[in-house]
Parts: structure tokens; sequence; C-alpha cells
């Protein structure tokens, strides 16, 4: 960064169809699986605000399978990656998923964003910001995994790291024992965690994927084959209860809640909860 110049806060909006932003200069708007969305929508003009994950350095043909993480290596190599300046941060929310102002009822912005982030001293009180957790009660994160989604995967993942990252298996194991996590791939980190973060996710997820074969990848149908997104959520609180083992008790780490911008139907989502917990019917959507 040059000097003089104001530490970067932005945040991407993934998202992968047309839909309407909000109007802040915190959000960059980034569709993703960009390479899929113009072979097939030509005819669509994009807004300008709009940008595309399958420029720059990219993965955007990854889309089917890493979901919204096409937009986040974006974000990371074409971004972050090449800002210098430690005060910086970056962030990933989604189209119908935002994080909210502390009041709950209204998404956060870039002011209001910076008077969290910064004392009247203009120090920086947070490091990172994470949805409030999502509670499972009654079932294990892994356990859900197993019961609503195919394991292998998230089995084959153990390996990997247990291979190219032990420091951070006993957090992944303990997965078969928490019951709660910041899901949702929704955070703003600060520039060098952001990057750590992400050079330890791409990682793993790369070298997951060198293991399986296209026949592997490809049994799965469409609402199945985006497990690398789906791990992925799980990999956020095995890096930060690694990297900060205190996690749940440090004050540079703050939680809000999450803002909805589509109605939840809870029906659906409990029903569906129950029965592949006790029936064994895998989840077939998003809900």
């Amino acid at each position: 960064m040059k000097k003089g110049t104001d530490p970067t806060l932005e945040v991407i909006v993934a998202t992968h169809k047309l839909y309407t932003m909000p109007d802040d200069p915190l959000y960059r708007p980034l569709l993703v699986g960009s390479h899929f969305f113009q072979a097939e929508h030509s005819d669509i003009k994009l807004p300008d605000s709009f940008s595309l994950d399958n420029t720059g350095k990219n993965i955007s043909k990854k889309n089917h399978n890493y979901s919204e993480l096409t937009g986040l290596y974006w974000l990371w190599q074409n971004q972050a990656l090449k800002d210098q300046d430690p005060n910086s941060f970056y962030g990933l929310v989604h189209y119908r998923r935002f994080l909210s102002k502390i009041n709950h009822k209204e998404i956060l912005t870039k002011d209001y964003l910076q008077s969290l982030l910064y004392d009247t001293g203009k120090n920086i009180k947070y490091d990172i910001i994470l949805p409030k957790k999502r509670k499972y009660y009654i079932e294990s994160l892994y356990n859900h995994y197993a019961h609503t989604l195919h394991i292998e995967p998230l089995n084959r993942t153990r390996q990997i790291i247990q291979d190219r990252h032990p420091e951070y298996l006993p957090e992944f194991d303990r997965l078969k024992i928490r019951r709660s996590a910041h899901m949702f791939n929704i955070f703003i980190m600060r520039e060098g965690i952001f990057n750590e973060y992400c050079n330890f996710l791409f990682d793993i997820l790369m070298n997951l994927e060198k293991t399986l074969t296209k026949a592997e990848i490809n049994q799965y149908d469409e609402f199945h084959a985006r497990f690398f997104g789906r791990i992925s959520e799980l990999l956020l609180d095995v890096f930060l209860y690694t990297k900060y083992p205190d996690l749940d008790q440090k004050t540079n780490i703050l939680e809000l809640k999450i803002i909805e911008t589509e109605p939840v139907n809870w029906c659906n989502k409990i029903t569906s909860f129950l029965l592949a917990k006790f029936f064994g019917r895998k989840y077939h959507k998003s809900c």
C-alpha cells in the first residue's frame, strides 16, 4: 500500500445470480461461477458494480464443487495477497445472508464497521468478526454432517490434515464432540489472518481434490457435489480454535447475528434435520 492511503475494508457478496445488492461501499458484489453464467446467459448484461470470479487468478470453473469458495479464492488471490497493509480487512457474506449491526435489524455498513473496529484513538479493537454460532444441540458437528451429507470426503479430509497440517488434527477430531460452530462461510478478518486462513483452507481442499477421481466427484447430484464448500464451513473453526484455543474468551473477536434477506422456512428446516438424523434421509436442497 502506498503511504498515506487508508486501509482496505472490503467484503465480497457471493452470488450465483442477479440480485439486488446493498448500496454501501463496504460490499463488492461478486458473481461466483462466472465462467458458467456467461456461457449460459450471454444475453444478460450484468450491472457495472458486479465483479466476476473468472477474472485474474481464479478457480471459477470449480464453482459446481467449491460453491462460494471460488469467490473467496478470487478475493484472496487478486486483492488480499497484494495488500501489504496489516490494518486492512477482507470478508465474505452471501447474497441472502449478511452480518448485522448490533441492533440485529440492519445489515452491517462500512461506517458502522469502522465504528466497531476502531476505538477513539484509532486503535483496532477486533481482528476477526464472525457470525453467532449455530447450535445443533442433539448431535455433534461430525454426526450432523454424516446424517445430512455424504461423509466420505470429510473423512478423507482428515487424512489430508494429518499428512500436511498435523497441528490442526486435534481440533479436527473435536468435530465429533463439538455441537456448535461458526457456519455459512461468513466472516471478516484482518489481512494477515485472512491470508493465513485462505492458505490453510485451499491447501487442504486442493490436496483433497487431488485424491479424488472424476468419477468420485461426479457421483453426487448438483446439491451434494458442493462438498468442498461444506467441508470448509467446518474447517473455519478448526483453524480458529487451533490458532486461538481460548477463542470463546478472546476480546479481539466479535460475533454478530446474521440477517437473512429471504424468508426462512423453519418448519422445513427442522423437519429435514429430524428426517436426516432419525430416518437416514440426506438433505436434497438448501433451505
